[in-house]
C-alpha cells in the first residue's frame, strides 16, 4: 500500500514537472515559430528571473563596450542648481560629417534613483546605427517639479547648443522607460510651456520631432496611481490635500493636437504601471490625431527590456519608428 501511495505521489511529481517544463519551454518556442511576434515572456517576475538562471532567457548587455567607431563625449553641464551640476553625455559615430537626429534617453527609478549610464544599451546601439544619443542627469533629491524642470532646462540646452556637437535639431526624440517614460512624455509634449513665466521672461517653446515611452505613468490622478508609495512620495503631498497637482505632474494633462508621433512599449504583466495607462494614452493620441503606435508585449513584467529577446523586439519597432518619424 506504502509503495503504491509513493508511486502515485512520483507520477503526480513527474507529471507537475513535465508541465512545468513545457510551461517554461513555451515562450522560446512561440518565439521561434512566429519570429516577427511580439515575444512572450513568462508572466511572474520570478519565472523570468529563473529563465534567465537557467539560460532560457539572455540578459541585455547593459554594460557594453564603447566601440572604437563611436565618439564619447562625457559629463556636459546643462544646469547648475545651487551647486549641484547637472550633466548630459553625447554618443556619434566619427565618421558623422553631416548634422544628425538626436535620440536623448532619460533613465528611469522611481523618480529616486538611478543615472544616466543605465541606458548604454540603447545609447551604444543606435550610435552603431548611425545616430546621436545622449543621455541625461536629473535631479533624484526633490519633489516635484525639480526633475520634470531639469528635463525642460536640458532640452533647452540641446535645442540651443546642440549645434555645436552635430545636431539636427528639427529631428530630436525623447525616449524614457518607467520615471524616465513620465519624464519624456512631459518634455515632448512641452510641460513647460504651461508654466508661469518668471520675471516677465517668455518660457521657450521646443518642439520635438518624436517621443518613445516605455511603460511610464500617464494619469497620476487615477485611484492607483494617486495611492501608490511611489508617486505620492514624488509629489510629496497626499493625493487628497493636492489632487491639482498630481494632476498637473500628469502627461495625460498636456494632450492636445499636434504634438510628437508617439511609439509606446507595455508588458502586459506590469505590476507597477498598469497596462490602462498606456491604454489610455494610445486612445486619447487617437482621438486627437497624433501619430501613435503601440505594442503590447505578452505576459512581461516592468523592466522587460533588460532581457534580450525583448530589447531586440523594442529596437526593432523604435528602428522603423525613428525611420519613419526623424
Amino acid at each position: 500500500m506504502a509503495k503504491k501511495i509513493l508511486k502515485r505521489i512520483l507520477q503526480g511529481f513527474l507529471i507537475i514537472l513535465g508541465l512545468f517544463i513545457v510551461l517554461m519551454l513555451t515562450p522560446r518556442t512561440i518565439g521561434w515559430l512566429f519570429p516577427e511576434k511580439a515575444p512572450i515572456a513568462y508572466h511572474f517576475e520570478l519565472l523570468d528571473y529563473l529563465a534567465i538562471g537557467v539560460g532560457l532567457e539572455k540578459m541585455a548587455d547593459l554594460e557594453p563596450e564603447i566601440p572604437a567607431t563611436i565618439e564619447e563625449i562625457k559629463d556636459i553641464e546643462y544646469k547648475n542648481v545651487g551647486g549641484k551640476s547637472l550633466q548630459l553625455d553625447i554618443y556619434k559615430p566619427k565618421e558623422l560629417k553631416e548634422p544628425s537626429p538626436l535620440l536623448v534617453f532619460i533613465h528611469g527609478g522611481a523618480w529616486r534613483h538611478g543615472e544616466r549610464s543605465d541606458y548604454l544599451v540603447y545609447l551604444v546601439d543606435f550610435a552603431e546605427k548611425g545616430y546621436m544619443t545622449a543621455t541625461v542627469s536629473y535631479r533624484l533629491d526633490t519633489l516635484y517639479p525639480g526633475c520634470v524642470e531639469d528635463i525642460a532646462d536640458a532640452v533647452d540646452w540641446i535645442f540651443k547648443n546642440g549645434g555645436n556637437y552635430g545636431v539636427d535639431t528639427s529631428r530630436i526624440a525623447l525616449i524614457g522607460g518607467s520615471a524616465g517614460g513620465h519624464l519624456s512624455l512631459l518634455g515632448g509634449y512641452n510641460w513647460v510651456n504651461h508654466q508661469p513665466q518668471q520675471d516677465s521672461v517668455p518660457v521657450p517653446f521646443h518642439k520635438v520631432k518624436a517621443v518613445v515611452d516605455i511603460y511610464g505613468p500617464v494619469d497620476l490622478t487615477t485611484p492607483y496611481a494617486s495611492t501608490q508609495p511611489l508617486v505620492t512620495r514624488f509629489i510629496g503631498h497626499p493625493y487628497t490635500e493636492k489632487p491639482d497637482l498630481y494632476w498637473d505632474a500628469s502627461p495625460a494633462k498636456y494632450l492636445r493636437e499636434g504634438l510628437p508621433a508617439t511609439l509606446i512599449f507595455q508588458g502586459t504583466s506590469d505590476n507597477l504601471v498598469p497596462t490602462s495607462q498606456s491604454d489610455t494614452l494610445k486612445a486619447r493620441l487617437d482621438r486627437l490625431g497624433v501619430p501613435a503606435e503601440y505594442y503590447k508585449l505578452p505576459l512581461w513584467p516592468h523592466t522587460m527590456d533588460i532581457a534580450k529577446r525583448a530589447n531586440d523586439y523594442m529596437q526593432k519597432k523604435m528602428d522603423a519608428f525613428f525611420e519613419k518619424y526623424l
